[in-house]
């Protein structure tokens, strides 16, 4: 079922079944504003309740603006110019409205990148007799150049101290000293670093981390959470999102306290380092990536069989 309700005049588009709702702001460059498991009763997206719901222009700084909920950042991170285009702080997909179709069970939203000239398409459906989120992702180049550029998922969560982050990634490194617990000795073994294992939360004592992670056997990432009896993530391909980042604050940045998953296709935050690096996605003139994505927040179960993501 889908329907349509306004929040401080920003349109949401509301997807629901038995087991799970979700909402998607079309004019928000098709943010998620909710992932809820109508089962458990359970919100599992992070939310800014000093903010309210309000489109931000192009070159908005992102930080100030930050709501939590799902973005995505494209083209780009940090504001640089690349490939002679100048981009804006935290991309430009976040401050486009994307247009939108609703046809039987599914909402397709798409929109044009101003600056980089992508041409920017998902579709959203709900997995039947699952508390998952199916999208169907098209990004081509419209423009008449080639375009290096960053695409990188950003799930901001609920958390508690005890919770984990869940991943196969073998190798970490922080993305900045000023924003880890942690000195930047250099990539280390995830996820033990000074003798603490990285991945779990600790309490909400004013400090904060920031890692690339990479390595990961599979494409997969998620938070483990509520003594084990939850769990949030993704799935998606790793040859399109071959990078992870997982930004945490546990009250270090502006007071708040969330982690976010942010499965990505480049490393490092430079796009233009990512490039001479040849570790960010490339499209040339008329190309395009399809790829799916399953965003996922269920109970976990003890019984073996009974859920196919037991083993992650």
């Amino acid at each position: 079922m889908i329907s349509v309700k306004e929040e401080s005049g920003i349109t949401l588009l509301v997807l629901e079944n038995e087991e799970i709702r979700t909402e998607v702001a079309p004019q928000l460059g098709g943010k998620f504003t909710s992932v809820y498991n109508k089962l458990l009763e359970k919100e599992f997206l992070w939310r800014n309740a000093s903010l309210r719901l309000e489109k931000q222009e192009p070159g908005a700084d992102y930080d100030t603006n930050f709501r939590g909920g799902i973005d995505e950042l494209i083209p780009n991170d940090i504001p640089e110019t690349v490939d002679g285009n100048n981009y804006p702080d935290h991309g430009e997909l976040w401050t486009t409205a994307l247009d939108y179709k609703i046809k039987d069970d599914q909402v397709m939203l798409s929109g044009l990148l101003p600056e980089s000239g992508l041409s920017y398409q998902k579709t959203v459906s709900l997995t039947t007799g699952r508390p998952e989120i199916e999208i169907a992702y098209r990004i081509r180049n419209a423009s008449q150049g080639v375009r290096h550029f960053l695409w990188k998922l950003h799930a901001a969560l609920q958390i508690s101290e005890g919770d984990r982050l869940r991943t196969t990634a073998s190798t970490g490194r922080i993305v900045y000293s000023g924003s880890s617990r942690f000195p930047d000795n250099g990539p280390f073994a995830w996820p033990e670093i000074e003798g603490t294992d990285a991945s779990v939360v600790p309490p909400q004592n004013g400090t904060m981390d920031f890692f690339y992670l990479w390595g990961a056997a599979e494409g997969a990432m998620s938070m483990i959470s509520g003594g084990n009896a939850f769990r949030f993530g993704y799935r998606y391909d790793r040859a399109v999102f071959p990078y992870q980042w997982y930004f945490a604050s546990y009250g270090q940045f502006r007071g708040h306290y969330t982690a976010i998953l942010e499965p990505a296709s480049a490393m490092p935050v430079s796009v233009n380092e990512a490039a001479a690096l040849e570790q960010c996605t490339v499209l040339r003139p008329g190309e395009e990536i399809n790829t799916k994505v399953t965003v996922f927040a269920e109970a976990l179960s003890t019984e073996i069989g009974k859920n196919p993501l037991q083993a992650r």
